[in-house]
């Protein structure tokens, strides 16, 4: 197949330190490579891949500094791919809604992975406007605000199985991976070390939007002697971050749309301990791969069932259900009933071989 991956520009494809959603990019792109079909990528030009890549801009606009309209290149970024559309049997949009007006108009099929929250007020709108286009939830528990749009699956993130080394014994440390933000509450994650006394080492970037909150609200909660600091981290050092970690806390509160730490935790044979929030019932086997909570106190008593989870289980449900072969094969189902449906010719696969159409339109793939 011919198939365009378009990009957001926030980061480069993949990211060199924190950055989800272009790394789920990365991942599908390189995989749909590997598989032997023709890909583009849309993206920074100082992405990297095996794909053709047609670069927006020269880098990734998190990296500009000072006076600089970053609305521009994405508007080049959208003229660029649907203006292309002919060139393509489908289009996969990884733009969340902002590619709905031209995706309507588009000749090639077009499908849009959500990759956010979407049970914002004003998002409601738009979503009635466009209801008809295909769309593609990483959870189930994403798309619960908005059950009447045209979901075509539900394809939960995968990694590729060698990205992480499994790690079978447990460390002296609980890990907190990700961003500063409020909604990761990553005060919860402090208070929880304070009360079991033990180390937690935060490894986080802090976006623009919410330097503010670190500096008053979590910068002050650093000055303790359990609490230490990292900052950002690379995939590398994530793999003796969450590898060598005693458990990974996972504090969300708010919405969750999927949580790629919670399967790059269980790469690693690390058990997460989360609340219940959007996506986490889904990917966390509470008992079994990490414990449930649903508020602070419970996930601190929780840190003490720790060493009742065998860290195998961990690893065998990473390589069970969230490998990149079972993403890129859920995607790839979706591509191939959209361009039926539109009429397309009979699609084959990189070694000319027809790929299966299943029966059902909409499906989730899991497991």
């Amino acid at each position: 197949m011919k198939i365009a991956q378009v990009a957001p520009l926030w980061e480069s494809v993949p990211p060199t330190l924190y950055g989800g959603t272009e790394r789920v990019v990365s991942f599908i792109t390189e995989e749909l490579v590997r598989l032997g079909h023709d890909v583009t990528l849309f993206a920074s030009g100082d992405s990297v891949t095996a794909a053709r890549l047609e670069a927006i801009c020269p880098q990734a606009l998190r990296l500009i500094e000072g006076v600089f309209n970053r609305d521009a290149p994405l508007i080049s970024l959208m003229e660029r791919a649907f203006g292309s559309a002919s060139d393509f049997d489908v289009i996969h949009s990884h733009l969340d809604f902002i590619g709905f007006p031209l995706a309507r108009r588009c000749p090639t099929p077009v499908v849009t992975t959500f990759h956010g929250r979407l049970d914002l007020p004003e998002m409601r709108p738009v979503f009635d406007e466009f209801a008809e286009l295909p769309v593609v939830s990483i959870s189930d528990a994403q798309r619960l605000p908005v059950p009447w749009l045209n979901w075509q699956a539900t394809v939960h993130h995968g990694l590729p199985k060698d990205l992480y080394t499994f790690h079978p014994e447990p460390g002296q440390y609980l890990a907190f991976l990700g961003r500063i933000a409020p909604e990761k509450r990553p005060d919860h994650a402090i208070e929880i070390a304070k009360r079991v006394g033990m180390p937690l080492r935060i490894a986080a970037k802090v976006d623009p939007a919410d330097r503010e909150y670190f500096r008053t609200e979590i910068e002050p909660l650093l000055d303790h002697p359990l609490v230490e600091y990292i900052g950002e981290i690379t995939d590398p050092e994530k793999d003796d971050f969450l590898g060598q970690a005693y458990a990974l806390l996972a504090p969300y509160d708010w919405p969750e749309p999927f949580g790629l730490v919670l399967i790059e935790a269980l790469a690693c044979g690390t058990p997460v301990l989360a609340y219940r929030r959007g996506s986490v019932p889904e990917i966390i086997d509470d008992g079994v791969t990490g414990f449930i909570s649903e508020y602070l106190s419970e996930m601190a008593e929780a840190v003490e069932q720790v060493a009742l989870i065998d860290r195998t289980r961990c690893r065998q449900a990473f390589e069970q259900r969230f490998t990149i072969e079972r993403m890129v094969r859920g995607y790839l189902n979706v591509y191939e009933q959209l361009a039926e449906a539109r009429g397309a010719r009979p699609l084959l696969n990189g070694r000319g071989t027809p790929h299966a159409i299943p029966a059902m339109a909409t499906q989730t793939v899991m497991s």
